[in-house]
């Protein structure tokens, strides 16, 4: 890796860019394989201080300066206070709802600004996503108006007024102020669901009302729930095809992994062009990843030997600084530092058998309520992924996630900057950052590569090969890299970008049918074989629904040798022909 300049594959990136689609998508996999997406390492410095200057030294100096606990010096006597707890989560959301956590910077394809958030929470006329405009009175439209931007600032700044004004007689951040900030997050979300997942309402506005509702250690035995239920369900969701195909590009792209050898033991063979999972990454997704994350949360709960305790908790802290060190894609290091931390303040500051297990609540109902409340969104998420999102679902990282890929006519991308929002298009900003023209495109096209080399990207690109016929001549961008353009904000939620979008930018620009089309698929349901796929045209909707078998998308390299996977049609708007060329064309039952 350069310390500015990305490293990219030893080829002229003029004679590579005029290369068929699929042998780009090639050269970029097996690059990735060795180097991941070759970010310079100014970028991963840049990410390390945010995250130790910014988040953390900041929130201890808050907790710190607005609790009566201590100084700094004293950290050791005041760690496992449970006001600790309650300022930590308000100080990652308000981090998180300004948009300098999660998913900032350039590794979530904000280069030049790197933050998006509030630059486009706060400005009217930007676009806004209601989850349930024609259903919700007072939430219709797709425009960000001046209430809006109110409510957004009123937000923020009852997060702030919730960190810094005098705790309570116990100790604890006021009761008034837990309500306050949850109601407007609510608002908030009925208003703009970007805003709330970007908040990561899914996780802590639970957090708030357990904080506004319990005390004592009916609050702490409810925390524990709600961060168990986090591992318990992301340890779920990697059940299946997925995950096996998340972990070999993501430890590709690890800083932390430089030696190439062992970045090549997560494929069966890179020499000979074979990039499907090896047994070595099967093992450390599903013994490294799954088994630790169903099993060591279930000790936790139910240990009542403090040296079990300590050894499991001091398991998932180092469980969470493996991911983070890894820099995934959105980069939710925040948050991942949040939550080793939690794993020893709830389960080592907290003994099970001190009162704080999970059968000590003051009032029997407690238990089976929390659990109910705490898992109703997770489980029907996991039967029904076209109704919640992939967060509030508990599938982070899982690899089952709705994705897409948008193919745009030449000239259409320039188009987009005829939106109202407060940053270039990502190939302007690449350019802005100091990359040449042809450097810039590699860049982004790197995106797709790696979006090939999970399970969706096969399926995706065999739509693309169906429904448009002259690919090479097309620009085509990783959705969820441009939902960042124009949301301000994306974690791998494919929901975001759907044709609710699609249709929000169509209304702006008025384009012609075949200008800007979309390759889309749900989640896979659990217990389900398919995922199920949706074409959207933006002048026309969606012209196509259909599904593909998941055994068959994994079992194929990211190029498809062998031609694009089948795809089963269930659904064609009327007069609609797919305009893929019949040499190309994926067996459609």
């Amino acid at each position: 890796m350069g310390f500015l300049q990305p490293t990219s594959p030893d080829v002229d990136a003029e004679a590579f860019l005029s290369r068929p689609f699929l042998e780009r998508i090639k050269v970029l996999a097996l690059f990735w394989a060795d180097h991941g997406f070759g970010s310079p390492v100014a970028f991963h410095l840049i990410y390390i201080t945010k995250v130790v200057v910014l988040y953390c030294l900041g929130g201890l100096l808050v907790v710190s300066w607005t609790s009566d606990v201590g100084g700094l010096g004293e950290f050791t006597s005041w760690w496992d206070q449970a006001v600790v707890y309650q300022k930590l989560v308000l100080w990652t959301v308000l981090l998180e709802a300004i948009g300098i956590a999660g998913t900032w910077g350039p590794l979530a394809g904000h280069f030049k600004p790197m933050t998006g958030g509030a630059r486009y929470w706060l400005r009217p006329g930007t676009i806004r996503m209601a989850p349930w405009a024609s259903k919700v009175p007072g939430t219709g439209g797709d425009t960000r108006t001046p209430f809006d931007v109110a409510l957004y600032a009123l937000f923020l700044a009852s997060l702030v007024a919730a960190l810094v004004m005098p705790t309570g007689a116990d100790g604890l951040v006021r009761t008034p102020w837990w309500v306050v900030v949850a109601v407007l997050l609510v608002l908030l979300g009925l208003r703009d669901k970007v805003i709330f997942l970007a908040s990561r309402g899914e996780q802590y506005l639970p957090a708030m009302i357990f904080s506004a509702t319990l005390t004592g250690a009916d609050l702490i035995i409810a925390y524990k729930l709600l961060i168990v239920t986090v591992w318990i369900g992301a340890g779920v969701s990697k059940f299946g095809h997925h995950f096996v195909n998340v972990v070999p590009p993501m430890l590709s792209n690890a800083p932390t992994t430089p030696a190439r050898w062992i970045k090549r033991l997560h494929y069966r063979d890179v020499e000979n062009e074979d990039l499907l999972p090896s047994k070595f990454s099967w093992f450390m997704a599903h013994v490294g990843g799954t088994t630790v994350e169903l099993a060591i949360p279930l000790v936790l709960l139910f240990a009542t030997n403090r040296e079990v305790a300590v050894v499991a908790a001091c398991f998932m802290a180092f469980f969470h600084l493996f991911i983070l060190t890894a820099f995934p894609l959105a980069v939710p290091l925040e948050w991942n530092v949040l939550f080793g931390f939690l794993a020893v303040f709830l389960f080592v500051g907290y003994p099970n058998g001190e009162g704080y297990g999970v059968f000590d609540f003051s009032e029997p109902f407690l238990l089976p309520l929390i659990v109910a409340g705490l898992v109703f969104f997770p489980v029907l998420g996991n039967l029904r992924p076209d109704l919640v999102s992939f967060l509030p679902s508990m599938r982070q990282y899982a690899g089952n996630w709705a994705s897409a890929t948008w193919v745009l006519k030449p000239g259409i991308e320039q188009r987009f900057d005829e939106i109202v929002k407060p940053a270039a298009n990502q190939i302007d900003q690449l350019q802005a950052f100091g990359f040449d023209a042809l450097e810039s495109e590699m860049t982004l096209q790197k995106t797709l590569a790696w979006r090939a080399m999970h399970s969706q990207g096969r399926g995706l690109y065999s739509l693309l090969l169906r429904h448009v016929d002259d690919v090479d001549a097309r620009t085509i961008r990783e959705a969820e890299f441009m939902c960042n353009l124009f949301l301000g904000w994306n974690f791998g939620c494919g929901h975001l970008h759907d044709e609710r979008l699609i249709a929000a930018l169509q209304r702006r620009l008025h384009l012609e049918p075949g200008d800007f089309q979309v390759m889309w698929v749900e989640s896979q349901a659990i217990g389900s074989p398919v995922q199920h796929y949706r074409v959207i045209d933006a002048a026309l909707g969606v012209v196509e629904r259909g599904h593909w078998y998941v055994a068959e998308a994994v079992a194929e390299q990211p190029w498809l040798p062998n031609g694009p996977i089948s795809l089963h049609v269930d659904w064609t708007l009327d007069g609609y022909v797919p305009a893929g060329g019949t040499s190309e064309r994926p067996a459609v039952s």
